[in-house]
């Protein structure tokens, strides 16, 4: 069974639920900041992590994510397929011992390209995909690639936007499964991006075609490297 984190209200699912129920794939969606359980590693095949407002230092404010934390770190052990996205990913790479800067200097926000390494574009998370695609940016924390992980992408604002780790863990920096609605909605969250918000929203717009078709992409990719489509 597929499983998804969710570890805020506001950073749901998206674009990936209609992708979901497209490719007719059962899912079960837990909400660990809620007070859900998360079940135990060896009764799922794969994982997806969301992302969140809240950062991997966060743990005594957001006290959940010592149980998603140690999860992760089961699901990691028994080599179970895995992709975290922003927060999902910097909560990887922070268990595998590499640094995770809140307010980097390597923050970006709207709809931006990234470029695959030589490795990224040999990689099956990323077949079919051009070296250079658009995706969706909302992050002002950065992870590095831990030791023993493979650069996978990068952007000129954000040098280390996906990594591997193992022949199936992986760590991304960017969103790829947010809709219009989720735009709109992070932009309100500060006064500075809500004065931006006819900004993002249209650049999503501009750009929704391509956006969709590579997210959609990672994520049947990432589903083929699970055996799960």
């Amino acid at each position: 069974m597929l499983i998804i984190i969710q570890n805020d209200a506001e950073v749901p699912l998206g674009a990936y639920a209609d992708y979901l129920a497209e490719l007719e794939l059962p899912y079960r969606l837990f909400h660990p900041y809620l007070g859900e359980m998360l079940p135990e590693a060896v009764e799922v095949s794969a994982v997806i992590v969301l992302g969140g407002a809240m950062g991997v230092h966060d743990t005594d404010r957001h006290p959940f994510l010592r149980e998603v934390n140690c999860f992760i770190g089961g699901a990691i052990a028994q080599e179970l397929p895995f992709l975290g996205i922003c927060l999902g990913g910097q909560l990887l790479a922070h268990l595998l011992g590499a640094p995770v800067n809140s307010n980097s200097p390597f923050g970006e926000k709207g709809t931006l390209p990234v470029t695959l390494t030589d490795d990224g574009k040999a990689d099956p998370l990323f077949a079919g995909m051009d070296r250079e695609f658009v995706t969706f940016q909302w992050h002002n924390d950065s992870f590095a690639v831990p030791e023993g992980g493979v650069l996978l992408a990068s952007s000129p604002a954000c040098p280390n936007q996906a990594f591997r780790y193992g022949s199936n863990a992986y760590g991304i920096q960017f969103h790829p499964e947010v809709n219009r609605e989720i735009v709109a909605n992070w932009s309100s969250w500060t006064p500075e991006t809500a004065a931006r918000t006819s900004e993002f929203l249209a650049e999503f717009a501009h750009r929704a075609a391509d956006y969709s078709a590579a997210s959609r992409r990672l994520l049947v990719n990432f589903l083929r490297i699970a055996r799960l489509a």
